[in-house]
C-alpha cells in the first residue's frame, strides 16, 4: 500500500504530562480504529464520552472522542479524534493500540497538513501561513500569519489567476476567429484592458510589502565594540534576564551569544559577540572574527564605547560599507557606556545613545529608540500579503508575464497568450496547484509532528 494510502496518528497536542492530550488519526482506516477502541461510531461532529478499551478488553482511559467522516474533515480524509488525559502512560498504551491496526502508522511531521493540502482543503500560501502561525514569538507575526492562513493572498491570487485564464480566452478566440474581419478587434481592447488591470494591481501589492517577509525571521540587533566596553551587561538589560556572562576581565566573550525579544510586538535577535581586537589567542581570534561576521551580517549595529571616548571610525566606517554597499546609513549606532562616570554630553545627534549598563540608565530611551528602528525596517504588515520570497519571486514572474504580454499585443496575438499562460502558470506554483513537488517536503518537513 502506499504510504499516502495508509491511515497516520500522531499525538497533536504538547508533550506531556499534561492534563489533556488530542491524539489525531487520519486515513480510511480511521473509523476502525474508533470502532476497535471505543466500542461504535459516534455521531458526526459531535464529542461523545468514550471508555476506550485495548484489544484484550482492558480500560485505557476515559475520553472523549469525535469523528469527521470525509471529506467533511480537517485533512479530506475520514478522521478520528482521541481527547484522553495526557499522562504519557495513558498515550503510549493508547498509541500502541493504534499502531496493531492494520495499514496505520505513526505519521511524519507536517503530513496531517500536507494531506490538507493534497486533499483541496488549503492551498500551499495558507499551509505556509499555518507553519508561521506555528513558530509565531510575537504578535505582529501571529497577525500576519493568521491572515496568511485566513487565504489573504491565496484569494487574491485565485481572483488573478482566473482573469489571466479569461483575457487569455479572448486572445486565443480572436487567434480562432481572425478570419471574420472585426471580431478579432473586439475581442483585444477587453482582453488588453484586463492584461493591464491585472498587471498593475500585482506590483502594487509587490511594491507595497516592504520588509513583511523579514518579520518571520525577524530584526538581528549585534551588539559589537572593544573588549569590557560593557557589551554583556547591555545584553542582559536588554533581555531583562543573565544570559551572557559579565566579567571585569577583557575577553570573557568568546563566542556569539544571541537572544529573542518582544519589542513591541516586532521580533528582535539580539547578538552579544566578542570584543574586537587585535590578539596573539587563536582561542579568542576566532571569537573576533565571527563578531565580524556576524555584526556585518546584523541590520542594526550597536557599537558600544567607554563614555565620550570617539569609536574607532575604521571600525564603524567598515560596517556601514560591508555587504557591497548593501548597508543602509544609520545601521551602526553609537551607544556610550559608563556615563554614570561623568562627563556624558546631555544633547547627542541622532544614532548616539548614553547609557550606564549597570545601572540600566538611558536603556529605556535606547529601547524605545529600536522599536522606532524595527518599525521603520518593517514598514507597514499590517496589510501584508507576501510574506516569503518564495511568494515574492512568483509574483514577480507573473507581473513579468504579464508586462511581456502587452508588450507583444501588437506583434502578434499568439506570443501574448503564452506569456499569459506563463502568468497564469506562476500563480498556480503560488498556490501549489502545478508542479510544486519539489517545494513540498521543504515547507512541510519543518511542521511540527501531528499538524
Amino acid at each position: 500500500m502506499h504510504p499516502r494510502d495508509q491511515t497516520i496518528f500522531a499525538l497533536s497536542s504538547g508533550r506531556p504530562p499534561s492534563a489533556i492530550a488530542l491524539v489525531r488519526v487520519s486515513g480510511p482506516q480511521a473509523g476502525l480504529v474508533l470502532t476497535t477502541l471505543a466500542g461504535k461510531l459516534p455521531t458526526p461532529r459531535r464529542a461523545s464520552r468514550r471508555l476506550l478499551r485495548d484489544g484484550a478488553g482492558q480500560p485505557i482511559d476515559d475520553a472523549v472522542v469525535l469523528w469527521f467522516p470525509g471529506p467533511r474533515s480537517p485533512t479530506g480524509e475520514d478522521v478520528a479524534e482521541f481527547h484522553v488525559h495526557g499522562g504519557r502512560a495513558v498515550l503510549a498504551a493508547l498509541l500502541a493500540e493504534i499502531s496493531l491496526i492494520p495499514n496505520t502508522r505513526a505519521a511524519e511531521p507536517g503530513e496531517f497538513t500536507r494531506r490538507a493540502f493534497e486533499n483541496g482543503k488549503l492551498d500551499l500560501t495558507e499551509a505556509e501561513g499555518l507553519d508561521d502561525l506555528i513558530h509565531a514569538d510575537t504578535d505582529r507575526q501571529r497577525r500576519q500569519a493568521l491572515r496568511l492562513l485566513q487565504g489573504m493572498l491565496g484569494n487574491r491570487a485565485r481572483d488573478w489567476r482566473e482573469r489571466i485564464i479569461e483575457a487569455s480566452a479572448l486572445i486565443e478566440a480572436g487567434i480562432d476567429f481572425s478570419d471574420e474581419g472585426d471580431v478579432p478587434a473586439e475581442l483585444m481592447a477587453p482582453a488588453v484592458k484586463a492584461i493591464k488591470a491585472l498587471h498593475d494591481e500585482i506590483v502594487k501589492v509587490l511594491a507595497a510589502q516592504g520588509h513583511s517577509e523579514r518579520l518571520r525571521d525577524g530584526l538581528v540587533v549585534a551588539i559589537a565594540g572593544e573588549p569590557n566596553v560593557g557589551k554583556s551587561t547591555l545584553m542582559n538589560q536588554l533581555a531583562r534576564r543573565e544570559v551572557a556572562i559579565v566579567s571585569p576581565h577583557a575577553g570573557t566573550t568568546r563566542d556569539v551569544i544571541e537572544v529573542q525579544l518582544d519589542l513591541d510586538g516586532y521580533p528582535v535577535t539580539v547578538i552579544d559577540t566578542a570584543g574586537i581586537r587585535e590578539t596573539d589567542d587563536p582561542v579568542e581570534q576566532e571569537g573576533v572574527r565571527r563578531a565580524r561576521a556576524r555584526a556585518e551580517d546584523a541590520d542594526l549595529v550597536l557599537w558600544l564605547v567607554e563614555g565620550e571616548r570617539p569609536a574607532d571610525p575604521d571600525a564603524t566606517r567598515s560596517l556601514r560599507t560591508a555587504g557591497e554597499g548593501q548597508r543602509s546609513s544609520g545601521s551602526v549606532w553609537i551607544v556610550r557606556n559608563k556615563i554614570d562616570l561623568g562627563g556624558a554630553a546631555t544633547a547627542r545627534p541622532p544614532g548616539d545613545f548614553g547609557i550606564s549598563a549597570s545601572r540600566g540608565d538611558g536603556i529605556p530611551e535606547l529601547v524605545e529608540a529600536l522599536v522606532k528602528f524595527a518599525a521603520d525596517f518593517f514598514g507597514t504588515t499590517e496589510g501584508a500579503l507576501v510574506t516569503r520570497a518564495r511568494q515574492r519571486d512568483l509574483l514577480a514572474r507573473a507581473a513579468d508575464s504579464l508586462r511581456r504580454s502587452l508588450e507583444l499585443v501588437e506583434e502578434g496575438e499568439e506570443l501574448a497568450a503564452e506569456e499569459l499562460r506563463a502568468a497564469a502558470y506562476a500563480l498556480g506554483r503560488l498556490l501549489g496547484r502545478v508542479d510544486v513537488e519539489d517545494v513540498l517536503g521543504a515547507i512541510f518537513q519543518k511542521f511540527c509532528i501531528g499538524k
